[in-house]
């Protein structure tokens, strides 16, 4: 059997193949709340077929929404549509997961169809919070730097989100490290110069991510994985990158970290990144063989044939599609008939299986 409908099994849950639908946000919710689109959204990506399917960017605080209209998880109020979006998912043979999430000085932003950039506070936008008070571009109002306090409310806001996705019966919870948002941020030498325990040293910029691990760890079973993106590269000279995204690595094996899913890049505006065919690859491949670590590639990843040579060169271990899963919700199905694998079709769907 091609590599790609390998069932992949992480501790006590099980993929039906080696098909991950990537977190991508969807700017479609009011006050944090997940609706039909979410639920179709996601629900035609387990009729369409995938193994796992990881919910957008969900902010674990208002302050922590990229936009206005980002999905949420800070109060119990949110439970419920999730909870039925899950309950969809696996009755589809899809396992559910939730990314949690908070944009740091990212955040108060407008949807990129509306032209994207930082909402000013007389429109309606609200104070972004980071490592230290360094904008993401020179134009835009600083974040107010997090204080201790400030950092021990954050963690406790990442682990009530994980309880409540808990609740909401998702089995997987993947941490957003990446992209320039808020726990990058601390990693990132470009966007934190504290001078405290959270900055300065690899040891101090890794404090944050680490400490939520840990915290999380202590109310997520022990059944169920977690797994952490990073950004494996700033692309930029002083910035985070690969060594240090292998040393990291190894730390989060040692927490009890399951995965790192590993993308790059969204530390600053004017990073030089050569993007192209599975570009991101070699990053999942370096973090898989140097940190011992199950690793997931992401980035312009886009036939099956890609996807299979990615895992028979053993470079990751499962495939995490974005852009190419949003053009065909039934990117499996259609993968499996191109690498001659006979998998089962959704019954209502069944007479329209190709011989």
């Amino acid at each position: 059997m091609a590599k790609l409908f390998e069932p992949f099994s992480i501790k006590d849950v099980t993929l039906r193949n080696r098909i991950m639908v990537s977190p991508m946000c969807e700017y479609s919710s009011t006050d944090g709340f997940a609706n039909d689109w979410h639920l179709v959204h996601l629900g035609s990506r387990a009729v369409g077929g995938a193994g796992l399917i990881i919910t957008e960017a969900t902010a674990v605080s208002p302050e922590g929404r990229i936009s206005s209209h980002d999905l949420g998880i800070w109060k119990d109020e949110h439970i419920e549509k999730l909870q039925s979006i899950a309950s969809f998912i696996h009755e589809h043979k899809a396992i559910a997961g939730m990314q949690l999430a908070h944009a740091g000085r990212k955040a108060s932003a407008r949807r990129p169809w509306e032209g994207g950039g930082q909402i000013s506070l007389e429109e309606g936008g609200w104070q972004t919070l980071s490592p230290s008070n360094i904008p993401f571009r020179e134009t835009e109002r600083a974040p107010r730097g997090l204080s201790l306090s400030d950092i021990k409310q954050l963690v406790a806001d990442f682990v009530a989100g994980a309880q409540r996705a808990l609740q909401a019966g998702f089995r997987v919870i993947e941490l957003h490290g990446a992209h320039g948002y808020l726990i990058h941020e601390f990693l990132s030498p470009l966007s934190n110069i504290r001078t405290d325990e959270y900055g300065g040293s690899f040891e101090n910029r890794t404090r944050l991510l680490l400490e939520i691990v840990d915290a999380i760890k202590a109310i997520w079973p022990e059944r169920y994985p977690l797994f952490v993106r990073i950004s494996a590269t700033d692309w930029v000279e002083g910035g985070w990158n690969i060594e240090e995204s292998v040393q990291l690595a190894h730390l989060l094996k040692q927490h009890g970290v399951d995965l790192v899913d590993c993308s790059s890049g969204g530390m600053v505006p004017h990073a030089k990144v050569p993007v192209g065919p599975g570009y991101q690859v070699p990053f999942a491949e370096r973090i898989k063989r140097d940190a011992g670590i199950s690793t997931g590639a992401v980035g312009m990843i886009t036939s099956a044939e890609q996807a299979e040579e990615i895992l028979q060169k053993q470079q990751a271990d499962v495939i995490i599609m974005a852009r190419e899963i949003l053009r065909d919700p039934y990117f499996p199905l259609h993968a499996a008939k191109a690498l001659g694998v006979d998998v089962a079709w959704p019954s209502q769907y069944e007479r329209a299986k190709p011989v």
